[in-house]
């Protein structure tokens, strides 16, 4: 009586703590950033909070504060101006592009990629010839450059690249380089620039990207006395295939571009403006983003993250294809190596919202993984990230940049997720051209559903997503899913073996005990022999 006595004021005295402490816990809660309580419903900072739909912010159609140019523009280098880049990139011939783009002209009886209209969210797109007349205006977020249009002013030369990827259509034909939809529409967005600043030597706002006076241009503006610092290299121009030619100035740090990165321009705030204004205007039917925001993972949701969450999932609810570059590992985005890939040590957004976004990894020329490209349980695919050739996005250049100058002339290769993703926003620009009923969920699935599965469960990784993608089968293959009947799937193969007893210890005692009454019996065995042979009378000696 007395222990049972005992036993109940033990148990009624832990429920009173423990109500008291959750108390407690409550009060000290309510003090807490409503964003930072929205922890992972599954304890996993790899998943990110459900979509808040009221932070869907309007597009205002313009920078978020006035920015000034801080860098000199990339520009033709002084190597090699002669030097025409005719090589094929590998990439290209690793993923059969140009089969790719025959069978959409053979089903379509057009070009390839004809009508589609690709979005490409970056640092803006220069007027290159290669584009044709298919460049088209989309809006200026940064500043509004003289004598061009929003959007079409290309500082940093790292939108040009991406957008050659999606749809360059070269006019000679010596040149083994060509977009992967020659004939889509590319919509330019200047939404970040490492060349601009922000502005603090006066309040003025940022005028309306439709008209006021210009912000900052090419040049100082007329009657200047300060001359823009020149950029850090050469600048851009016709690279040689042997690395020997021309490159991209400024220097491109593994390729990418950081939002909301100290001294730059672009914000989650104006991407998330950006693609909410494409949705609502019906501006593109795929979207390209090779920016990202990384930080590390705390288990929170900034209030720019939710932005973006919402804008994401508004476009994909519109039927617009949403692809992202995976992100590139740097010093201050540290590589996801961590044993538990659930709980990631960066979080990299856009890609963290894998239900509404398509993220690209990279992998090199080898095949394998590219060492800077971020793991995560977002990646949905992959796609050449290395020893990148595409449109010189200096001004007034017609031809191919295969190099970047990274500081002072020290050259070296275009690399990044942000041309890996380029990749699958074109191939999505060929799906929408061929099935043109296929809605945005059907064309992101026929491109998981055809990529190059990796060797692990359920056909995915952290490396590569569902694998590397396949443009030809993207184009080709009948997919059950999409007629209605899931592909069958095969029924596990279990061991006959008894039921696991894990909440009795019976067992487990009887075994033990078992081994030890064995050990027991064999020392008394061994005793009993030893006292046996003691107590024998030795042999007589023999006799001589």
């Amino acid at each position: 009586m007395s222990a049972g006595r005992r036993f109940g004021v033990t148990r009624r005295t832990t429920t009173a703590l423990l109500t008291g402490t959750i108390g407690f816990l409550s009060s000290v809660a309510v003090a807490v950033p409503v964003w930072a309580q929205q922890a992972p419903a599954d304890g996993y900072y790899a998943t990110p909070p459900p979509v808040d739909s009221s932070k869907l912010p309007a597009d205002s159609r313009q920078p978020d504060k006035k920015y000034k140019q801080s860098k000199g523009c990339v520009q033709r280098s002084t190597l090699g101006q002669n030097i025409v880049l005719k090589t094929r990139p590998w990439g290209q011939d690793y993923l059969q592009i140009d089969k790719a783009q025959e069978i959409v002209r053979a089903a379509t009886g057009g070009g390839a990629g004809t009508g589609v209209k690709v979005a490409v969210v970056d640092t803006g797109v220069t007027q290159h010839p290669w584009l044709q007349d298919r460049l088209k205006s989309g809006g200026e977020y940064v500043a509004t450059p003289n004598g061009k249009q929003p959007g079409l002013e290309d500082c940093d030369g790292h939108g040009t690249e991406v957008a050659g990827i999606i749809a360059a259509r070269p006019d000679n034909p010596e040149v083994g380089f060509i977009g992967v939809a020659p004939d889509a529409t590319i919509v330019s967005y200047r939404q970040l620039s490492e060349n601009y600043e922000p502005d603090t030597s006066t309040s003025t706002p940022a005028s309306n990207t439709a008209g006021g006076t210009p912000s900052s241009s090419t040049n100082p503006p007329a009657g200047s006395d300060t001359a823009l610092p020149p950029s850090s290299g050469g600048g851009g121009g016709q690279g040689s295939g042997d690395g020997n030619g021309d490159g991209t100035s400024p220097g491109q740090s593994n390729g990418g571009r950081q939002l909301e990165k100290a001294g730059t321009a672009g914000t989650l705030k104006t991407l998330a403006e950006i693609i909410r204004g494409i949705a609502d205007r019906k501006e593109a039917d795929v979207i390209n983003m090779s920016v990202d925001n990384c930080r590390p993972a705390n288990g929170s949701i900034t209030e720019g993250e939710q932005q973006v969450q919402a804008a994401v999932h508004y476009a994909a609810s519109a039927g617009i294809v949403i692809v992202a570059a995976a992100g590139n590992a740097t010093d201050t985005c540290p590589q996801n190596d961590q044993p538990d890939a659930k709980r990631p040590k960066t979080i990299v957004t856009p890609p963290w919202f894998a239900d509404d976004v398509l993220s690209v990894g990279a992998i090199d020329e080898t095949g394998g993984v590219a060492p800077f490209s971020v793991h995560g349980p977002w990646v949905g695919v992959a796609a050449p990230g290395t020893k990148i050739i595409s449109l010189d996005p200096a001004e007034n250049s017609d031809g191919l940049a295969n190099l970047t100058f990274e500081s002072g002339d020290k050259a070296s290769e275009i690399q990044g997720t942000s041309f890996a993703a380029p990749y699958v926003a074109g191939l999505a620009a060929l799906v929408k051209a061929k099935y043109q009923n296929l809605d945005a969920k059907g064309i992101i699935n026929r491109i998981k559903e055809t990529a190059q599965h990796p060797a692990a469960p359920g056909g995915r990784d952290n490396f590569v997503g569902y694998g590397v993608i396949d443009p030809v089968a993207a184009l080709t293959q009948s997919l059950p899913s999409e007629v209605g009947n899931q592909a069958p799937i095969p029924s596990p193969q279990l061991a006959q073996l008894p039921p696991a007893n894990d909440h009795s210890s019976t067992p487990m005692i009887v075994a033990l005990a078992g081994t030890g009454g064995g050990l027991v019996a064999l020392l008394i065995t061994l005793f009993v022999m030893r006292t046996i042979r003691r107590n024998q009378p030795s042999a007589p000696a023999s006799r001589r």
